[in-house]
């Protein structure tokens, strides 16, 4: 079976957010996969981000 995927919406992006979600989400059995940051032309600094997580089917709610 393919991998089950979430994804994660971080606004704002800070250090502090960032590591709160993914600490949030690994502590919950999901793994960590990358991290999108959506950026505008006005600021350089990122508005919002999305963080990837992966797990293996067997292992999400509701499996058998």
């Amino acid at each position: 079976m393919p991998p089950v995927y979430k994804f994660v919406e971080v606004a704002p992006v800070t250090d502090e957010t960032l590591e709160r979600t993914v600490n949030e989400w690994v502590a919950q059995g999901w793994t960590f996969d990358g991290i999108r940051f959506i950026t505008n032309e006005a600021s350089k600094r990122p508005a919002m981000a999305f963080v990837t997580f992966v797990r293996d089917p067997d292992t999400s709610p509701g499996a058998t």
